[in-house]
């Protein structure tokens, strides 16, 4: 009785929160507690790999960025080709525990190689990939998980796990990096991604048995139309409008995003390393702390009512505002500002609104071309405006302020593509087990 009348407070407060419905509950609540995992492990480390950028030039990090582009574009071939392989339930566990025995051998790296230039720079490389790569893998597995009507009213919440993570992480390397060092923080993050095994493997049974998604279940037909060459995402990306504005969408997000990180970078230099990570950890928290009440509150209720291309548009046009103010006023505090705006906007609505227009394509989509928008168009939009950034600064020579200018109209270009993709997604019918292309 007590255990039915605890079901029962839980269902209500969150159909509160996203109105989950109780066949719902276990999968929803269970795809939170695996992205939690996920980004807990990922913002452990990313302090560490943040506070490393400052001990290199702007032309340095531009090279370290175009390094992950091309890793980031030979991993996702690599990726295409696994999935052609390898049966599906296997690929999502297959994929993170792959993440997890390379920061175990980080680790021993660290404790052998006396001379840590390249080491360092191999480590924000590869972690650079793993923050896009382990985020874009959960998403394509929610969207195979989860309906699109599901998907309007329950990845707003999910996406708050996320945020979660992303509280517990940068609390945890800002306190502990201290006792534990740079370097044992990156066993606790692999540690932490083994545990969120599991959660994969219970998701994929609830898929059937709570969910009774069978319209959007794997069948042994669609492992064969995933499979084909490595290189397939990449020509059915270019062969599609709907995904060519994703991609554009995503690059948009990038020049912003780009802009306000060297700036800080830059504005963080006289500091030592385990200083930044503290400081890098604070902005994380204080994201993250915002993100996490908009992700479970708000996301999904704004996404019903005014519909996805104001969810999409939403954020770029308080980025406008923000680039204008800073135009105006060129102060070390706006550019912090925008900079938490940004992430908490990115986090708490952007993304999960994102990752809407996914459950409108194929399972190939899903599973093949996705990553490449993901991962290889956000690497490639990095390192394109990482060098349009060093040239506009170090070459034509302009400021904080101008910079800012160029950055509002950018956002607004950004806010109109949201809109228009979004009016895409209405139009889309659910492809289920379609084979048409998106």
């Amino acid at each position: 009785m007590g255990t039915s009348t605890a079901g029962s407070g839980l269902q209500r407060l969150l159909s509160k929160a996203c109105d989950i419905h109780p066949e719902e509950t276990r999968a929803t609540l269970a795809s939170f507690s695996l992205v939690f995992m996920l980004m807990t492990s990922y913002y452990i480390l990313r302090p560490v790999r943040d506070a490393m950028a400052s001990d290199w030039t702007d032309a340095e990090v531009s090279w370290l960025w175009t390094c992950t582009f091309f890793v980031s574009f030979f991993a996702v071939s690599l990726y295409g080709a696994v999935v052609a392989r390898v049966r599906f339930q296997r690929i999502v566990p297959t994929v993170y525990t792959f993440f997890a025995a390379s920061f175990v051998l980080f680790y021993f790296g660290t404790q052998y190689i006396a001379e840590r230039t390249l080491l360092d720079k191999s480590f924000y490389v590869w972690i650079s990939l793993f923050s896009l790569f382990h985020i874009s893998v959960f998403w394509s597995f929610m969207s195979d998980t989860f309906s699109k009507p599901q998907s309007l009213r329950l990845f707003g919440f999910i996406g708050a796990g996320a945020s979660i993570g992303g509280l517990v992480g940068p609390t945890v390397a800002t306190f502990l990096v201290g006792d534990l060092g740079t370097d044992g923080l990156m066993l606790m993050a692999a540690v932490l991604v083994v545990l969120a095994l599991p959660l994969v493997m219970w998701v994929q049974r609830l898929k059937s048995s709570d969910l009774h998604n069978e319209a959007v279940a794997a069948r042994t037909e669609d492992f064969e139309y995933i499979g084909g060459t490595p290189l397939a995402g990449f020509g059915d990306f270019m062969k599609s409008p709907y995904l060519l504005y994703i991609g554009l969408f995503i690059f948009l997000y990038t020049a912003i995003s780009s802009f306000v990180y060297f700036e800080l970078k830059n504005l963080l230099a006289d500091f030592d390393r385990e200083a930044r990570t503290q400081i890098w950890g604070g902005m994380d928290l204080a994201v993250n702390s915002l993100t996490v009440v908009v992700a479970m509150f708000a996301t999904g209720r704004f996404a019903q009512r005014f519909g996805v291309s104001a969810t999409l548009a939403l954020i770029p046009v308080l980025i406008c505002g923000g680039m204008l103010i800073l135009a105006a006023a060129p102060l070390v505090s706006v550019v912090v500002a925008v900079q938490v705006a940004r992430r908490a906007g990115n986090y708490a609505v952007t993304r999960p609104a994102r990752e809407m227009l996914f459950t409108a394509v194929s399972r190939e989509t899903r599973f093949k071309t996705k990553p490449v928008i993901d991962i290889v168009v956000y690497r490639g939009g990095d390192m394109l405006n990482a060098w349009a950034f060093t040239l506009l600064t170090s070459k034509v020579g302009l400021g904080l302020g101008a910079m800012a200018a160029v950055g509002a109209g950018i956002a607004a270009l950004w806010a109109a593509v949201g809109v228009y993709l979004g009016r895409r997604f209405r139009e889309m019918d659910p492809p289920g087990n379609s084979r048409g292309n998106s």
